[in-house]
């Protein structure tokens, strides 16, 4: 394992076995080495070294070892985010947010609709960009959050139960993209783009023709209420975006400043733009009353469009893409995609730029050229920079400080290497790289193809994740990984930062509706087993402890509107419950010490079969009952 320390967890029995294999393998080694010939101090002392830094650069994680890195992938248009373990690349855990999960109910309960809200009728979404909430830069392991691009919302994942909690549909807006957090002191806000233009009373009374009242907005969202706090109207469009680390200014790219509603017409200029949105300016015009409302709702909309004292627009060239921040918080860097080049704009520059001390340009302190389709870049705790290269298919190892300095004249080469990678990369990311605890271990590079890497699976061929060890001097791949549609971007943050719940807790939020129902009801959901009808609609409670129901059967008429309740009274942590209704489309899982509830109509007469559909016991095929619908 790369760096396998116990920060922020205790060491497991299987890790202290691990161990324990280990020092019987190397003193058996040394044993067999004394008798051919006897190891001195400095020869054992060379063999440790050599063995230390053959384990820290290996992207092996034995069985009984846990990995160094939580890594959060998007699921692209599977709407979901995954959990993996880096560097294992062992995929731990799905976590449904905007798709309809079977397995866990997501979608099908009554508490995960709630959660939806009034999306919950959405049964997909394209999930982008998942990123942690901070503190000070740092990750503090407490939401994630994730956009979806397909149904404008972004919705948020609580990292002690590794579940959403909270989504919301952003107004006045089509296609949220590009999402980062406020990184100082701490995330208050989330900040995303909308990425494609619509009019802004978009009312079904305008035109295809006349998009002059078409415009993109900059979205800011609190993190802990998920409501939008404001909207900034801008000129162009959005794509995407980052904040700096002084809690002063979040900036975004536009790749399509022509307004264009065609190919030709968005890719018809050299340069497009990239916007600069002043914190403090902004909330000082929110408090001033300086803002519009569209579309029937009371959102404020804030007018950023050019010549506006909240935003500043810097030219670059073409079409850039992602829009990344360095640890060291001092520049924004801009993707050319349709250019060579990446922009690389000074942050302390900002102030000079919004007191009209320079020019837009004179923020930018270097354009290295580093070759065809630059889509984003990731950093490392040395000062390089490494950028993806979509046409090339290559991963490109820069100096960020050589680059400014061959920006002013200097030759000197920035390049340190390029890396082949398979094939065509988007997103890449370092471990811990968009904070400030960037360490320079790994990098992962999100490749869109994979022809010719694994074995042919048909016309819908996997995408690669590729694994690459970049503590060295050069770039290493160690490890290509298939995966399904589509991780289109991920974070890595180090173990110590997160806390997951072994068990629920009781009063968890997330099913606190049902517990007051059960209240209103009399229900204890810890003890009683009852059925309760009010009309036609019937409330079914039952516990469930392995490998048994509370209740093995109960009736209910035809058409009645079933609600089941489970409460698991399991306390050991990975026994999970599950709940099947046959043939009635009904299937939810009930974690340890959890309540969950789901809703259908009792459409079919005769006994139906319920049963748990999550192993739990060695009588897990025996832990069922019937529902009897009486015609």
């Amino acid at each position: 394992m790369h760096n396998n320390d116990d920060t922020g967890q205790d060491k497991k029995s299987g890790l202290q076995s691990a161990e324990r294999r280990n020092f019987i393998g190397r003193t058996a080694l040394l044993g067999a080495g004394a008798v051919a010939a006897p190891m001195t101090a400095t020869m054992f002392a060379t063999m440790a070294k050599a063995n230390a830094a053959e384990a820290a650069n290996s992207p092996v994680v034995h069985p009984g070892e846990l990995d160094e890195y939580y890594g959060f992938w998007s699921g692209g248009h599977s709407g979901e985010v995954r959990i993996m373990g880096v560097p294992s690349m062992r995929e731990l855990m799905r976590i449904p947010v905007f798709n309809t999960d079977s397995a866990t109910g997501w979608g099908l309960t009554n508490e995960s609709k709630r959660i939806k809200g009034d999306s919950a009728h959405l049964l997909t979404g394209d999930s982008h960009h998942p990123h942690m909430s901070m503190t000070d830069g740092r990750y503090n392991g407490k939401y994630v959050f994730i956009n979806d691009k397909a149904n404008s919302r972004v919705a948020r994942i609580r990292c002690d139960v590794m579940k959403t909690d909270k989504m919301i549909t952003v107004p006045n807006v089509q296609a949220i993209h590009g999402l980062r957090v406020q990184k100082v002191p701490y995330t208050k806000y989330v900040i995303c783009n909308g990425e494609f233009e619509i009019p802004m009373n978009n009312d079904g009374k305008g035109s295809l023709e006349d998009v002059s009242s078409y415009r993109s907005l900059f979205n800011v969202i609190d993190a802990e209420t998920m409501e939008v706090a404001f909207q900034v109207m801008v000129d162009g469009n959005l794509d995407n975006t980052d904040a700096d680390y002084d809690g002063k200014y979040f900036a975004s790219t536009c790749y399509n400043s022509e307004m264009g509603m065609t190919l030709s017409d968005m890719i018809a200029s050299e340069r497009d733009h990239v916007v600069v949105f002043s914190l403090e300016r902004c909330e000082a015009a929110l408090k001033a009353g300086k803002f519009k409302t569209y579309n029937g709702n009371k959102v404020p909309v804030l007018d950023g469009r050019k010549g506006s004292e909240l935003t500043r627009y810097i030219p670059v060239p073409k079409s850039p893409h992602g829009l990344n921040t360095s640890p060291n918080g001092e520049y924004f860097v801009a993707n050319g995609k349709l250019s060579p080049t990446v922009s690389v704009i000074s942050i302390k520059k900002l102030d000079a730029l919004f007191n009209d001390k320079i020019q837009p340009r004179d923020a930018i302190v270097a354009e290295p050229e580093l070759g065809l389709g630059p889509l984003h870049t990731a950093f490392d705790d040395k000062g390089n920079a490494y950028t993806t290269l979509f046409l090339d298919s290559q991963i490109a190892k820069w100096s960020v400080k050589d680059a400014i300095r061959a920006y002013k004249g200097e030759k000197v080469n920035y390049l340190r290497q390029k890396l082949d990678v398979h094939y065509q990369p988007g997103h890449n990311h370092t471990s811990q790289g968009e904070t400030r605890d960037a360490d320079g271990k790994w990098l992962v590079s999100l490749c869109k193809f994979s022809k010719d890497r694994f074995l042919p699976v048909g016309p819908l061929r996997p995408e690669n994740d590729q694994l690459i060890d970049i503590s060295g001097d050069e770039m290493k791949l160690v490890h290509d990984g298939p995966t399904f549609a589509e991780p289109h971007d991920c974070i890595m943050v180090h173990r110590s930062k997160l806390k997951p719940q072994k068990l629920w807790t009781r009063d968890d939020p997330i099913f606190a509706e049902t517990v007051a129902m059960a209240e209103q009801d009399g229900v204890n959901l810890m003890a009683d087993n009852k059925v309760i009808r009010k009309g036609n609609k019937v409330t079914v409670y039952m516990t469930s402890i392995a490998p048994t129901y509370g209740l093995s059967e109960f009736k209910v008429k035809l058409g009645d509107e079933v609600t089941v309740v489970v409460t698991n009274l399991d306390q050991v942590e990975d026994v999970t419950h599950g709940f099947c209704m046959t043939n009635h489309g009904v299937q939810m899982e009930i974690g340890p010490q959890a309540t969950s509830s789901i809703t259908f109509i009792a459409d079919k007469p005769g006994v139906q079969w319920y049963y748990c559909n999550w192993f739990c016991h060695a009588l897990h095929m025996e832990m069922r009952g019937r529902m009897l619908v009486e015609a």
